[in-house]
């Protein structure tokens, strides 16, 4: 009986504060993230060709998931990193490729990214000129 009020109790509390933690997992990110920034930059300025080139709805589909596919990734990254730096302190080969894994997975993300990009404005900056 007292396992069961335990579970209710921490049931509560974990859907109470569901969307609290998530926010504040989104401010450590913001926080914590050097090349965010540098994404958001971007993502910006797709979005503003892809008003200026008057992008069908498919490629905006393709642009916006291209663009949380890259967040989503640098935020996965951010997580192991904090996770790696509070279990491994100290320098260690497997603590390393760790990251430098998560890190790839990254760049390929954002690799993708450009391609999907590529693809989609390079006819149409090829058709001004």
């Amino acid at each position: 009986m007292e396992q069961e009020i335990e579970n209710k109790a921490w049931q509560e509390v974990k859907t109470r504060n569901r969307f609290s933690h998530a926010f504040h997992g989104l401010y450590i990110f913001y926080k914590t993230t050097r090349n965010l920034k540098i994404h958001l930059s971007i993502a910006a300025l797709v979005v503003f060709f892809g008003f200026y080139f008057s992008v069908s709805e498919y490629e905006w589909l393709a642009l916006i998931l291209s663009i949380i596919f890259v967040l989503c990734a640098e935020a996965f990254n951010t997580a192991f990193e904090i996770d790696i730096d509070l279990t491994s302190p100290e320098y260690h080969p497997y603590a390393r490729d760790t990251k430098d894994v998560a890190a790839g997975a990254v760049l390929i993300a954002s690799l993708g990214a450009v391609i999907v990009g590529l693809i989609i404005f390079v006819p149409k900056i090829l058709m001004i000129y």
